[in-house]
């Protein structure tokens, strides 16, 4: 029988279960409850155990770490439309993570989709926030403005257009027991960045019911959403912190010197041999950066 890496981490996890307006969240917790709090958000296509490399340092930091399956992801809910993913409805998610805890504010790290849900938290509920740290993905008024000027971004998002049409691509993703999701994992990092357990845990996640329409809703909300407002261009208020990997294939290295200019107290770091996948590629440098952050 297949051993499930999800089960086995170096500190202990708790499991907890949050409920919004009729949509259950998953919730993993480590650390001291009188811990400075501080939530993980994972992005496409991962779950909690994306953050599994950071648990434990964070955790044995003293820090009170919680880490949700987002909506539509592994054990939380999957709502059926597409608008039960827009990024209002996910920064709600998170404010009743926080609720959940007893406490007013949390620190929030956010790595791909997860980071996009952060940046918009520090726009819209940025009291909720203590501090921010973003993985690999820019502000997305950055993020706008560079798909207007350059070409070569432009084509490297199109994929993001084609998650747009309906079934096609849960199918095409999905066939094979997400041999096409475990495929782009592998292209869009090292050859070391996925293990073939990990895959195995991540496969476990996306075969369940409903999980890869709720995934790729993420992407069809914002797509809607891009059609009706533009994304907010003031000074992200709360100290923050941007992590880069330099050999994204996705997400040129040329939005993260913008991005940490949208913030008054922004802060850059390049780890030049990571990928989109920073967190897994250089652990031990993300959790000191996280943690020099944090705990300033």
């Amino acid at each position: 029988m297949e051993s499930d890496p999800t089960n086995h981490c170096s500190v202990s996890l708790e499991r907890h279960w949050v409920d919004r307006e009729g949509v259950r969240l998953h919730v993993r917790a480590a650390g001291p409850e009188d811990g400075p709090l501080v939530v993980l958000l994972h992005g496409f296509p991962e779950f909690w155990y994306g953050w599994r490399r950071q648990i434990p340092a964070l955790a044995a930091a003293g820090h009170r770490v919680v880490v949700p399956d987002q909506r539509g992801y592994n054990r939380s809910d999957a709502p059926w439309a597409v608008a039960a993913y827009d990024l209002d409805r996910l920064v709600d998610d998170v404010c009743a993570v926080v609720d959940a805890t007893g406490r007013a504010r949390a620190s929030v790290v956010g790595h791909d989709w997860g980071a996009m849900v952060a940046w918009h938290l520090a726009h819209a509920r940025p009291e909720r926030l203590r501090r921010l740290a973003v993985l690999n993905v820019p502000h997305p008024h950055v993020f706008r403005d560079t798909l207007r000027t350059s070409p070569t971004q432009l084509l490297r998002s199109t994929y993001a257009l084609f998650f747009q049409v309906p079934g096609l691509p849960e199918w095409l993703l999905g066939r094979n027991d997400g041999q096409g999701l475990a495929t782009m994992l592998r292209w869009s990092g090292r050859p070391d960045t996925f293990a073939d357990a990990d895959l195995a845990a991540y496969r476990r996640a996306w075969r369940r019911p409903g999980r890869l329409r709720g995934m790729l809703n993420w992407y069809r909300a914002a797509g809607r959403r891009a059609l009706r407002s533009t994304p907010p261009s003031g000074a992200v208020d709360v100290p923050a912190l941007v992590v880069w990997g330099a050999q994204d294939i996705a997400l040129s290295r040329q939005m993260a010197a913008p991005s940490a200019a949208m913030c008054a107290d922004g802060r850059l770091r390049i780890i030049d041999d990571a990928t989109h996948w920073v967190q897994h590629d250089a652990p031990a440098t993300v959790n000191r950066l996280l943690l020099g952050h944090l705990e300033a």
